[in-house]
């Protein structure tokens, strides 16, 4: 059993946005404070516009994971945007359909791919972002 005096500390941290973020190369979903502090602090970024039954997304998951692997891509911060209920977010990155990969280097925005399901090729658009 968890003491009551953590518990509350947890809750505390959680309340606050204190609690630790995720770590590079893993992918959390996308919220504007934990991009725009990604963005300040000039990490690379990679948004991710996926759905859970788009057949391209299912396909561009395994080929990010290989790809993060290397460790080339240890910094890279990657934010999933849900397609279907985050609609405030694709209006802010004009993205229009699922399946779409919008490389950052801090602050600017170095690349942008649609329904790319060809390693290499992602594998060069999370490049531009290191």
């Amino acid at each position: 059993m968890i003491p009551r005096r953590t518990t509350l500390a947890l809750a505390a941290l959680l309340a606050f946005g204190l609690a630790p973020s995720a770590r590079a190369g893993e992918s959390v979903a996308y919220t504007p404070e934990a991009f725009e502090a990604a963005q300040k602090a000039g990490k690379p970024i990679l948004v991710e516009v996926s759905a859970p039954w788009c057949p391209i997304c299912k396909t561009q998951k395994p080929i990010l994971a290989g790809i993060l692997k290397d460790p080339r891509f240890k910094d890279l911060q990657i934010f999933d945007i849900d397609f279907d209920s985050q609609k405030p977010a694709l209006r802010s990155f004009n993205a229009r359909t699922q399946s779409t990969l919008i490389a950052y280097k801090g602050d600017k925005e170095v690349g942008r791919s649609v329904g790319e399901t060809q390693p290499e090729w992602i594998e060069g658009l999370v490049e531009k972002a290191l």
